[in-house]
């Protein structure tokens, strides 16, 4: 009897191993999908505030290591949108801040669905916890005591 109980245990324990592995990658991906977001927002805030700016205004553009260049605004109604797998078209700025809403509203979404899904496989990590619990006490009950 205490065979298939062990047999169960060693079951439940690879269930939960990849239970915890499942975790861990829809935590990453969320992560991802979180930072991708607020880049969009940034974006948004960004193109926003280049709505104000006349021709020939002067930016700091970032260029990576807290750095920036000093630049002067030429065409203020026109920005390019990467749209995906390399490829990047000129938009107005009206245009590239729906295509930008558009994808966060999309991400926004899947990270919701991610999130319920994060919430079942962690509830479903607890449950197995329990279970491996219950029957690790179940094998102490049935060990036969030594005696020395």
């Amino acid at each position: 009897m205490a065979s298939k109980d062990e047999e169960e245990l060693r079951r439940l324990t690879v269930e939960l191993r990849f239970y915890e592995q499942t975790a861990e990658a829809l935590q990453s991906r969320l992560n991802m999908i979180s930072a991708v977001i607020t880049d969009l927002t940034v974006a948004g805030v960004t193109i926003t505030t280049l709505e104000t700016e006349k021709e020939g205004s002067e930016l700091l553009v970032p260029v990576g290591g807290n750095s920036y260049i000093k630049t002067k605004l030429d065409n203020p109604n026109s920005l390019i949108v990467g749209m995906g797998a390399g490829v990047s078209v000129e938009k107005t700025l009206a245009e590239s801040k729906e295509i930008l809403k558009k994808r966060q509203e999309e991400l926004e979404k899947t990270r919701t669905s991610m999130q319920q899904q994060f919430v079942q496989v962690v509830d479903k990590t607890s449950e197995l916890r329990g279970n491996i619990e219950s029957m690790v006490e179940k094998l102490r009950g049935e060990a036969p005591s030594k005696n020395v």
